[in-house]
């Protein structure tokens, strides 16, 4: 496995990598978990593979948690190796990808206006800026993104077909803990009481989805049967919200894999999200 801190020598490494078959590529912001390393499996499937490692400054806003974001380079670059990964972008400092000169952002649509674009402004258009300019660096076949950050990889998926990107955006289900607690770097913040309280996403998902198997199909029904789960253990509630799987606009009848729930909630000072699709 090669580390670059240096991005166009990771460029020029996957560019040479491509010579010989498809690459599969995992963007992260590191600390790295069993999510993450079913990414990393997937995209070592390829002939070539690569990961990059970069806490991304543009997409955290001022009263967000980027000084005190968990890192852990030396354990990633080890899970890396053991997943299979070929090529490994971890730049040292912010500047490597954002050069004092840099000026140019991406420009986002309304999927990016509502639920966590519409809390957290300029977060997706960080988020999204940062992809781009990953994936023209790697130049991968195929990215591979969790479904956890459901809006994100909605998101990726459409400025990959706006812009006509030859990259095809792949989201992983989910990795969960056996409780069903969604995997998440976050996760390390929680103490034992707040982890044994951040179930209530889960079992707030479990809400709607027995609904819906019950024959309930209005949205706000659905939510206030999630909600009712939810308020069990969440300290403030951001959004517990049905939306269309696709262009997350809201709906009034939530149609069984058409439909998905998100959630966004606090436990302590924890941000937790999840979400699943409703069937």
């Amino acid at each position: 496995m090669r580390v670059f801190d240096d991005p166009r020598a990771f460029q020029a490494a996957c560019l040479n990598a491509r010579r010989t078959g498809d690459l599969g590529f995992v963007p992260t912001m590191g600390f790295l978990h069993q999510g993450h390393e079913s990414l990393l499996r997937l995209a070592a499937g390829h002939a070539s593979s690569a990961l990059s490692i970069f806490v991304n400054p543009t997409q955290f806003g001022p009263n967000e948690d980027l000084a005190r974001y968990p890192r852990d380079l030396p354990g990633d670059l080890a899970k890396a190796e053991r997943c299979g990964i070929d090529l490994v972008l971890a730049p040292k400092e912010a500047e490597a990808l954002y050069p004092s000169d840099f000026q140019t952002y991406v420009e986002l649509g309304p999927l990016a206006a509502t639920l966590e674009g519409a809390l957290r402004p300029g977060h997706f258009r960080g988020m999204a800026t940062v992809v781009l300019k990953l994936l023209a660096l790697a130049q991968p076949t195929h990215a591979y993104f969790g479904r956890k950050d459901f809006q994100q990889l909605a998101i990726v998926r459409r400025m990959a077909r706006d812009f006509d990107l030859p990259v095809e955006i792949v989201g992983a289900p989910i990795v969960r803990e056996p409780d069903g607690l969604a995997l998440s770097s976050r996760n390390v913040y929680l103490s034992p009481d707040e982890r044994a309280r951040a179930l209530c996403l889960w079992r707030g998902q479990q809400a709607a989805l027995a609904a819906v198997r019950t024959g309930e199909r209005r949205a706000k029904a659905l939510e206030l049967a999630a909600r009712v789960e939810v308020e069990k253990g969440a300290d403030r509630i951001d959004y517990v919200a049905v939306r269309d799987a696709e262009s997350l606009q809201e709906i009034e009848t939530a149609t069984p894999r058409q439909a998905v729930i998100l959630f966004a909630a606090f436990v302590g000072k924890t941000r937790l999200i999840d979400n699943g699709l409703l069937e």
